[in-house]
């Protein structure tokens, strides 16, 4: 949401898996339809400068994903200046690990974001704050009630069945998100500092506060 209002281009945001009906602080047009109604619906909307694609679902409050291809085609024809493709989730969970077909990224994506939650530091590892609890004890290390540390989240980064998984070659930034406080920062540093050393495959992680833009 932060990327696409703050891109001064024409942008669109779409989502390849289940996402939330987009919110009316957006600014953007809707527009939901099944894959192959949406084609003829983009005419209508040819001049929008800011679009949110998905498909139509019946759980309330939520709207299905598009194929991947749909989407590389929507963005090459329709000239945007960036996608925005919701391509995973985590359950309105703190931490998670994909499994084999997760991300469902568009073959011609640039750039992944991945998101990890510093609230999770310190909590233990529970279906409440993590997805799929068995495949994160796998990849982290971490029993199931174990508390979750900064190596832990590390860990998560930096493997190849962790959050690199179906990365392949793309420009990967990696985001630890709900530092909200000092403390939450030391935290979230230190397993920033630890990932780093683990791994070449990328140099920095951004530390975000999505509830104080100042930060």
């Amino acid at each position: 949401y932060h990327l696409l209002r703050n891109h001064p281009g024409r942008t669109a945001l779409a989502a390849t898996v289940f996402t939330r009906t987009f919110p009316d602080s957006l600014g953007l047009t809707p527009i939901i339809a099944d894959e192959h109604l949406l084609p003829d619906q983009l005419s209508l909307h040819a001049e929008d400068a800011k679009l949110g694609l998905a498909a139509p679902s019946e759980k309330p409050g939520r709207h299905a994903g598009l194929p991947p291809a749909l989407i590389s085609r929507i963005h090459r024809e329709r000239g945007f200046d960036a996608t925005f493709v919701k391509a995973d989730g985590a359950r309105t969970r703190l931490i998670k690990a994909p499994k084999a077909d997760e991300p469902v990224l568009p073959e011609d994506c640039a750039t992944v974001i991945c998101v990890l939650s510093a609230r999770a530091i310190g909590q233990p590892l529970s279906e409440r704050i993590g997805h799929r609890v068995e495949h994160i004890s796998r990849v982290a290390g971490l029993a199931s009630g174990e508390f979750v540390a900064p190596v832990h989240l590390a860990r998560l980064f930096c493997s190849e069945h962790g959050l690199l998984h179906g990365i392949a070659q793309r420009t990967l930034v990696p985001v630890i998100n709900m530092v909200d406080d000092p403390e939450r920062e030391g935290l979230a540093r230190k397993a920033a500092e630890l990932a780093l050393k683990m791994t070449e495959r990328f140099d920095r992680i951004l530390l975000t506060c999505m509830q104080n833009p100042s930060k």
